[in-house]
C-alpha cells in the first residue's frame, strides 16, 4: 500500500506499511494510534474540521524522547505531521491531513512547582491552561495568559498560536510570558534551553521562531512560564460612552490615572452588549441604548488604593462628560456578573445565529473610522446580515462576527481583510493563520517579509513536513507545502 504526498522536493511515494513498521519501532505500540482507529476529536479546532481525511497514524508522545522519534520517522520517509494540542484554535491550524500523521501531545501535562526566586513554573506542552493557573494560584502567584478556552486549551497551542486574551494590556501576548523553551525540529533534533533568567542575551532568542509559528517550525515540547505575585486588589467597573471618540478619550485617562495597575480595558459596541446581555440570565449592569460600553479592571496591592483610584478615575469621567453612566463592583458576584457580559461572547451562537468570526488588529487611533467604514460595507454587500464588534481595543485588537445567513464566506473575507490592510492593520490579532487566513497574510505582511519566512521554514523544515499547507497561501514555484 503507498501513498504520494507532495513535499517541498516534489512528489514523493511513500510505502504506508514500511512506514507504520518503523514508526511502531521508533516510539512503541502503546503510543501509535493506526489511522483507521482514530477517533473523530483528533479531525479539526473549533473552527474547522476535516471528517474526509485519512491519517496514516495518531502518535500520542509521553516525552520529549518520542517525540524525536515521530518526527525523526516521518521525515525520513517524507510523511507530513499535524500537531495538536487542546483543538481549541479558531483558524484551522489543527486539521490534519490525508497521509499524515497526527502528533497529540495531551499525554505530555506535567506541571512543575512554581519556583519563587525566578517566579518561574515549568509545564510540558499538553498541560492545560486552567490547570497551570490553578498551580500558579496554589503558590499565592499568578499566570498571567487568560482565555474563554482556558478548561480545554494547552500550554503548547498557546505557544505555536502566540495567545492573547483579557490582559495583554498589562501583561502582554504569551510571547511576554515565556523565559525558556524546548522545541523539536522535523528532522528530530532537540532544541532545549529552558531558561529562567529574564535577562539572556547569549545570541539568538530561539525560542522565539516557534512562538507564533503554528507547528510550521518545529514542535514545542516543554516551556519555562513567568509568574507574578497574586494581586489581592482587583476593582473590576463598567462604563458607558457616547461613541468610540469616548472609548479613546476614556482610554488616555485610565492609562493616565491608573498607570500600570490597568489590566483590562474591554469594549463593547451596542449590538454585543445587547445580544450579550440577552444571553445571560438576570438584569444587565447597565441599561442599553449607549454608544459603547467598557469593562475596566484594575490589579494592585492590598490597603484600599485600587479602589480609590477607581473611583476617582469614574469621578473624572463623568465630570468631563466622557462617561454617561457607569457601575463599580463592589463583591466578586458583581464583578463576575460584569465580565459575563462581555464573555457572552461564546453564546452569540444561540441568540444572532450562525456567525462568521474575525480576529483583527486595527491602529487604536483608527478603531472609530474603521468600524464605521466596516459597518457601511457590510450594509451595502450584505444587507440582510447582522453584525457585533466587541474587543480588547487598549491592545488595537477588534472582533466582529457576521451572521451566516445571506453572506459569501469569501466575498466578506476579501472585504472585512482589504479594509484591514488599507489602515496597516493584522488580519490576526491573537488567533493565528492557519488554513482560514493563509491567503490573506499579505494584506499585513510584504512580500520581503512573507519570502523570509519561507526561508526560515526552508531552513528548519527541507522536506516540508511540519503542519503542510497552514500559514502560507500556495506557491507552487518555490515552496509547494
Amino acid at each position: 500500500m503507498a501513498r504520494a504526498h507532495q513535499g517541498a522536493r516534489g512528489t514523493q511515494v511513500i510505502d504506508t506499511e514500511i512506514f507504520l513498521e518503523d514508526l511502531l519501532r521508533a516510539v512503541g505500540p502503546d503510543q501509535v494510534v493506526a489511522g483507521a482507529e482514530v477517533e473523530a476529536r483528533y479531525f479539526g479546532d473549533w473552527a474547522l474540521r476535516d471528517e474526509t481525511a485519512r491519517p496514516v497514524a495518531l502518535v500520542r508522545p509521553r516525552d520529549t524522547a518520542a517525540v524525536a522519534a515521530t518526527l525523526r520517522t516521518c521525515d525520513r520517509h517524507r510523511v507530513p505531521v499535524v500537531g495538536q494540542g487542546g483543538r481549541t484554535g479558531l483558524t484551522g491550524a489543527a486539521v490534519p491531513c490525508s497521509g499524515g500523521v497526527i502528533l497529540s501531545l495531551e499525554r505530555m501535562n506535567a506541571i512543575g512547582e512554581v519556583d519563587p526566586a525566578s517566579g518561574t513554573i515549568e509545564v510540558e506542552a499538553g498541560a492545560i491552561l486552567e490547570q497551570v493557573q490553578r498551580a500558579a494560584d496554589a503558590a499565592d502567584a499568578k499566570f498571567a495568559l487568560d482565555i474563554p478556552g482556558r478548561g480545554s486549551c494547552t500550554i503548547g497551542g498557546n505557544i505555536s498560536t502566540n495567545a492573547g486574551g483579557n490582559h495583554v494590556v498589562r501583561y502582554g501576548m504569551m510571547r511576554e510570558q515565556v523565559l525558556g523553551l524546548e522545541a523539536v525540529l522535523a528532522d528530530g533534533t532537540v532544541l532545549s534551553s529552558m531558561n529562567r533568567m529574564l535577562k539572556n542575551n547569549a545570541g539568538y532568542d530561539l525560542k522565539q521562531l516557534f512562538i507564533g509559528s503554528e507547528g510550521t517550525l518545529g514542535v514545542v515540547t516543554r516551556a519555562v512560564l513567568r509568574v507574578f505575585p497574586k494581586c489581592p486588589d482587583v476593582q473590576t467597573c463598567l462604563c458607558a460612552v457616547r461613541d468610540v471618540d469616548g472609548v479613546l478619550a476614556l482610554l488616555a485617562l485610565a492609562r493616565h490615572d491608573l498607570g500600570d495597575t490597568l489590566s483590562a480595558f474591554e469594549v463593547m459596541w451596542p449590538s454585543f452588549y445587547e445580544y450579550g446581555s440577552a444571553a445571560l440570565d438576570g438584569q444587565a449592569p447597565l441599561p442599553a441604548g449607549h454608544g459603547a460600553y467598557v469593562l475596566i479592571e484594575t490589579e494592585g496591592v492590598a490597603g484600599g488604593a485600587g479602589e480609590r483610584a477607581m473611583l476617582a478615575l469614574l469621578e473624572a469621567a463623568l465630570e468631563r462628560a466622557i462617561v454617561a453612566d457607569a457601575v463599580a463592583a463592589q463583591s466578586l458576584a458583581q464583578r463576575r456578573q460584569i465580565w459575563a457580559v462581555r464573555d457572552s461572547s461564546g453564546q452569540l451562537q444561540n441568540t444572532m445565529g450562525p456567525y462568521i468570526p474575525f480576529d483583527i488588529s486595527v491602529p487604536i487611533g483608527e478603531m472609530g473610522p474603521f468600524v464605521a467604514a466596516c459597518e457601511a460595507d457590510l450594509r451595502s454587500s450584505f444587507p440582510t446580515a447582522r453584525w457585533v464588534f466587541f474587543g480588547h481595543v487598549a491592545d488595537s485588537n477588534l472582533h466582529i462576527c457576521v451572521t451566516r445567513a445571506d453572506v459569501d464566506p469569501d466575498s466578506l473575507d476579501r472585504l472585512i481583510y482589504d479594509r484591514v490592510a488599507t489602515v496597516g492593520g493584522s488580519v490576526s490579532a491573537e488567533h493565528g493563520i492557519g488554513l482560514l487566513k493563509r491567503d490573506y497574510l499579505d494584506r499585513s505582511r510584504s512580500a520581503a517579509e512573507i519570502e523570509a519566512m519561507r526561508r526560515l521554514k526552508r531552513a528548519l523544515d527541507p522536506n516540508g513536513i511540519l503542519n503542510p499547507g497552514k500559514v502560507f497561501a500556495a506557491d507552487r514555484s518555490r515552496d509547494p507545502t
